[in-house]
Formats: C-alpha cells, sequence, structure tokens
C-alpha cells in the first residue's frame, strides 16, 4: 500500500471514529436513544441509512463480480432489488413509522410483533429474536469476508488481519455511538459509495473510448455478454427478480423507517433512497462490464472476479483518489455491519436479558449490555469469517433469504391485514426460517441438482411462510377486540396523513 493511499484510508477512519464520539455525546443515554436515535432521524439521513446498510459489499464486491464473470444476466438481482425497495418504501415504511410508535414505542422487530398480537406467552419475540440472531451472524460474516479480501487484495495485507481491522473500526463506534453513530456513519459512507460508483465505471469509459468501443471488447469472445435473456432460463430469471421480496423482512433496513423523524418524512426519504439506489446499482453493473472490457485491453489480471472493482480503481487513478475508491468498499462493509450488529444487539438486550433475565434494569445497565453483546456477536462473525473461500455475494443470499421468509409475509400481513392472528404470525414465521433452511441443508435435490441452485430458496420460503400465517388465521382463534382497536387507529393515522 502506498503512503497517499494510506493516508486517505486514514483520513476515513477518522472520520468514522468521529463520529461515533459525536454521536456518543449526543444521544446514548437510553435504550431508544441507543437502538433508534429517538426517531429523530431527517429523511437524507434516514434513506442513505437505509441504503448503505442495505447494499454492503456486495454492491461493490459482489455485484460487479457476477456482472464481469456472466454479463448483464447477472444484473436481474439488481432488478429484483429495485423494485423490491420501491414497494418496500410504499407498504412497509409508513405504516411501520406510525405502528412501532403507537404500540407502547416499540424498538425492535421483536419487541413490535409481541406487541402488535399482545403476545403475552413472548413466544413472538423469542422466535423473533433466534431469527434475527442466527441470520444476522451469517450476515454479519459476509460483510467481514469482504473486509478481509479488500484488504488481501488491495494491500496484500493477510486476510484474518484484514477482518481484524475491519471489525475493529466498525466496533468503535457503534459501540460508543450507537443507532445515531451508525446513522451518521452510512449517511457519509453512502455519499462515498454513490461518487465511487459513478467516477470508477465512468473514467473506465473515457480511457477505453466510450460505450461502442467497450462493448466491441466485450463481446468479441462472448457475443451474448450484454443480452439480458440469452441463456437465462425462466426459473432463473425468477430467482434474481425474488430477491426484492427480501426487503420486507430486512430488520436493519426497516428499522430505518421506524427511526425516521415523522410520517411527513417518508415521502422525500423514498424519493433521495430511491434516486441513490438506482444510480449506484447502474454503477456497479458497468463497473462489472469495464472492468471485462479493461482486462481484455490490458494485461491486468483479476484472480477473484469480485475484486474487480478494486483493481480498476488502482488501476484508473492516483493513489489518493485510488484510497478514496477504497474507502468506498470499506464504506460499503462496514455500514451494513454495523447495521447488523446493532440490530442483533437489540434482540439480544431488549428481547432477551431485559425480557427474561433483568425486567429491573436500567438503562444504563441495558446500554451496557447493548454494548457487551454488540462485541459478542463482531467475535462470533469473525469466527464464522476465518475461511477465505467464504463468497460474499452466496452468504449475503442466504442470509436475505431467511430474513425475507421470516419476517417478509409476518411484516406486510400485520401492517395490511387485520385479521392476522399471533397463531398465523408465529407459525408463518416458523414456516419461513424452516423452509429456507430446509432448502440450504436438507439432504435432497430437485431435478438433479441441490434445492438453492435449481431455485433461490427465498421463493419457497416466502411461499410457505405466507401460506402458513394465512391458513393459520383464518381457521384458528380470533383476533382479539383490543388487537383490532389498534390497528383501526393505525389506518386511521395513515387516512389523515
Amino acid at each position: 500500500m502506498s503512503i497517499e493511499t494510506g493516508i486517505s484510508l486514514a483520513g476515513y477512519f477518522l472520520l468514522m471514529l468521529a463520529i461515533g464520539l459525536y454521536a456518543y455525546r449526543k444521544s446514548t443515554s437510553n435504550v431508544s436513544e441507543f437502538m433508534l436515535g429517538g426517531r429523530q432521524l431527517p429523511p437524507a439521513v434516514a434513506a442513505l441509512s437505509a441504503g448503505a446498510s442495505d447494499m454492503s459489499g456486495w454492491m461493490l464486491l459482489g455485484l460487479p463480480g457476477a456482472v464481469f464473470v456472466s454479463g448483464l444476466d447477472a444484473a436481474w438481482i439488481a432488478v429484483g432489488l429495485t423494485i423490491g425497495a420501491w414497494a418496500n418504501y410504499h407498504l412497509v415504511a409508513p405504516r411501520l413509522r406510525i405502528y412501532t410508535e403507537q404500540v407502547d414505542d416499540a424498538v425492535t422487530i421483536p419487541d413490535f410483533l409481541e406487541k402488535r398480537f399482545d403476545d403475552r406467552s413472548r413466544a413472538l419475540r423469542i422466535i423473533a429474536a433466534l431469527v434475527i440472531i442466527i441470520f444476522f451472524t451469517l450476515y454479519t460474516s459476509a460483510g467481514l469476508v469482504a473486509g478481509g479480501k479488500l484488504f488481501e487484495a488491495s494491500f496484500g495485507y493477510d486476510y484474518r488481519l484484514g477482518i481484524a481491522i475491519t471489525a475493529g473500526v466498525v466496533l468503535a463506534y457503534t459501540l460508543f455511538g450507537g443507532f445515531l453513530a451508525v446513522s451518521l456513519t452510512d449517511f457519509v459512507q453512502g455519499v462515498i459509495m454513490f461518487i465511487a460508483l459513478v467516477a470508477v465505471p465512468v473514467m473506465a469509459l473515457v480511457i477505453l473510448g466510450g460505450w461502442t468501443p467497450t462493448t466491441e471488447i466485450v463481446t468479441a469472445d462472448n457475443p451474448n455478454y450484454l443480452s439480458w435473456f440469452k441463456g437465462v432460463s425462466a426459473i432463473g430469471l425468477l430467482s434474481s427478480l425474488s430477491w426484492g421480496l427480501g426487503y420486507f423482512g430486512q430488520p436493519h433496513i426497516i428499522v430505518r423507517f421506524m427511526a425516521v423523524r415523522s410520517l411527513a418524512d417518508v415521502g422525500p426519504m423514498r424519493r433521495i433512497g430511491m434516486s441513490w439506489m438506482i444510480v449506484t446499482v447502474i454503477g456497479a453493473v458497468l463497473t462489472g462490464i469495464t472492468g471485462l472490457a479493461w482486462t481484455r485491453s490490458t494485461s491486468l489480471t483479476v484472480p477473484d472476479p469480485e475484486t474487480v472493482f478494486i483493481l480498476l480503481s488502482q488501476a484508473l487513478f492516483n493513489p489518493y483518489v485510488a484510497g478514496f475508491l477504497l474507502a468506498a468498499i470499506l464504506a460499503a462493509i462496514m455500514s451494513t455491519i454495523s447495521s447488523q450488529l446493532l440490530v442483533s444487539s437489540s434482540s439480544l438486550t431488549e428481547d432477551a436479558y431485559k425480557t427474561f433475565l433483568r425486567p429491573e434494569a436500567s438503562q444504563k445497565e441495558l446500554v451496557l449490555v447493548g454494548r457487551i453483546t454488540t462485541f459478542a456477536v463482531a467475535l462470533v462473525a469473525a469466527l464464522l469469517a476465518l475461511d477465505p473461500s467464504n463468497n460474499v455475494l452466496g452468504l449475503v443470499g442466504n442470509a436475505w433469504a431467511g430474513f425475507g421468509a421470516a419476517f417478509g409475509p409476518i411484516v406486510l400481513l400485520s401492517l395490511h391485514w387485520r385479521g392476522l392472528t399471533r397463531e398465523g404470525a408465529l407459525t408463518g414465521m416458523i414456516a419461513g426460517a424452516g423452509t429456507v433452511l430446509a432448502w440450504l441443508y436438507a439432504p435432497f435435490t430437485i431435478a438433479g441438482e441441490a434445492p438453492s441452485a435449481f431455485i433461490y430458496e427465498i421463493i419457497p420460503g416466502f411461499a410457505v411462510g405466507l401460506a402458513a400465517a394465512v391458513l393459520v388465521s383464518k381457521f384458528g382463534p380470533a383476533i382479539a377486540p383490543g388487537i383490532a382497536r389498534h390497528f383501526t387507529r393505525m389506518e386511521e393515522a395513515m387516512r389523515q396523513a
């Protein structure tokens, strides 16, 4: 690593730590502030925080790498995600913002589900917290894998040292600054990602001579490289588009809807968030295409396709700018890890420690426990990430499907259907998560392929979870009058907005 690149990265790390210190001094006195920032996020901060925590390392590593190898047919995932994000802003954001505040200021998804259904058995909270802890630990490990690959490919550092550095910086500002630090750093990281995903493909296109020469290079060996449909089966297309279903059940994303300042801010948040997402997704796809063209026209080699953004950054720009662009990858990785750590910590603190161990715990004690559990989840995730052969997109895909199938149908139904019962929500959550795990690990094949290779596991998981929730609610015990009144009050607030 050159001195110039090191200076750029050091500046980035110091900025993140300074934001964490600012947030620590401003608002970490109680659990609501530590976990939700006091529900005072401006729409721009909420939008870029949601986007940055959503996209993670797959935006700058996984997606460009997939397009680099396969061509435009790998971009259908991005199309599905864009549609899903738009639907999430419309179907989930406004109602969740109102409902979570109305039901005694719920600060986590398990907390919301328990209060939404007046579940005195605590079963909903327990199962939801288990799903969050299991899948977020896996998800966090994917981010640390990306961090290890970045430091190994860019600076020649040991892969495990890269994991340690990434985890160390994220922990430093998340432990002390809580949700506000995570959201403010996400905002800055979102801006960095935006600039990087515009600058790298544009510069590559300029040097290659424009779009036409670039397309001629990438289609010389594979005439179908820029075809959206060539070689894509109906099931493959459905699997890619189905990534959009996952948005409805991602706790680290929809928690931003709970934290935005007011219902009136959801509209501006949506417009800012979707504009950011569309530009950055297009930039990631173009990075994969221009990366292939660059390697074909130069002697540059790409041993790992998921490092194409890194290699382009180093080849196209001077070391100071390259350091800034590499910071964009760290931004993508760290923004997601910090959000996942905080949500996992909130479940362990609110849904386990406070609920079952210390109901009388003070706010100061709960914040301390939140910091301890944040560290514990990071440690386990780091141990899982030690295998450098792990694939970032694969790890993210598994966790994304788990959350989407477990929480997606339940969140949508709880916000839009008065008739969803506690028993229906609990059954749907277990059925969705269980189907995904079975699809990933059960010893059976479909048409000679592993189930997850045949069709993306979120599809059967989401379908089974939705069907289970609806059927059990239809034929099980009726909802209590008090629950119906809460739902009516939420709908009235929506109509008045």
